[in-house]
């Protein structure tokens, strides 16, 4: 699934083209994603000029004068910029098409996405209202992890993907983050000390700014608007690395499943 660096990535490559277009219309040749698309998203941006493209958490919010559409990319979900009227393929579900010629299409085979509208105010949507601080913003920080902590015993892993406590933080770079702050997954997240949570969050900080930088982490299906993989899997320290030494000592990385979600570390180094 596309995380938080992903979604960036795609937000960077869709910008330039999104903003300040005017929606000639809107193709949708699938409605039944995730959530079936409302109607509303098609009345409100034909005709709509659009202010440009923003993140929160996964979600990437397509603003426009008269409201914001909410996208998700889902499982296998990714969009791409293309010439309008192009032939589509089995799996491109819906296009946005500008008067510039350009359109920006939605792809995605396991059809786990959504586009939903979000109004004036998207924020105040019920899936982004409960979302936790940005983990790249100032208001993330160390003394925040610990707060909503105390008296937890769920692994920290698994505290982490808690969309309440950090927006948009998913499994791979909750276990590499954990890795750089030497913590080990299983550690109850109410036994973990405000120096060490404050490493947590400045490494959460690294991971995801280093992940952005490389255009992401491409597994399986991820490319960016261009169609170009992440190239962020090449620097990964322990997930998807099982049974590798680790980089810093040697020992073996091993796997648990920890909150139903596969979790990489060092043995050695993650306490």
């Amino acid at each position: 699934m596309p995380e938080l660096p992903e979604v960036e990535t795609t937000r960077r490559g869709i910008e330039p083209t999104v903003a300040g277009a005017r929606v000639e219309h809107v193709v949708v040749r699938e409605r039944r994603l995730r959530w079936a698309i409302p109607r509303e998203v098609e009345r409100k941006l034909t005709g709509a000029t659009m202010l440009g493209v923003r993140r929160r958490a996964k979600y990437l919010l397509l603003e426009s004068e008269r409201g914001t559409a909410i996208a998700h990319l889902g499982m296998s979900g990714s969009f791409t910029v293309v010439a309008a009227g192009s032939k589509p393929g089995a799996h491109d579900h819906y296009d946005l098409v500008f008067d510039s010629g350009k359109a920006l299409r939605f792809t995605d085979p396991r059809k786990f996405g959504s586009l939903l509208w979000g109004g004036r105010d998207p924020l105040r949507h019920k899936l982004l209202a409960e979302l936790g601080p940005e983990p790249l913003s100032a208001e993330f920080n160390g003394a925040w992890l610990k707060e909503r902590s105390l008296g937890r015993r769920i692994a920290v892993k698994s505290y982490l993907m808690m969309p309440a406590v950090v927006a948009g933080l998913g499994n791979i770079y909750a276990s590499e983050a954990l890795y750089r702050a030497r913590i080990h997954p299983r550690r109850a997240a109410g036994r973990i000390a405000l120096r060490r949570y404050e490493v947590l969050a400045e490494a959460i900080r690294g991971v995801l700014g280093d992940a952005i930088k490389a255009g992401g982490t491409t597994l399986r299906d991820f490319a960016d608007a261009r169609g170009r993989p992440g190239y962020f899997a090449q620097q990964l320290d322990v997930y998807d690395r099982e049974g590798l030494d680790c980089r810093s000592c040697n020992a073996e990385i091993r796997r648990r499943v920890i909150g139903q979600r596969s979790s990489y570390y060092c043995v050695n180094c993650q306490r």
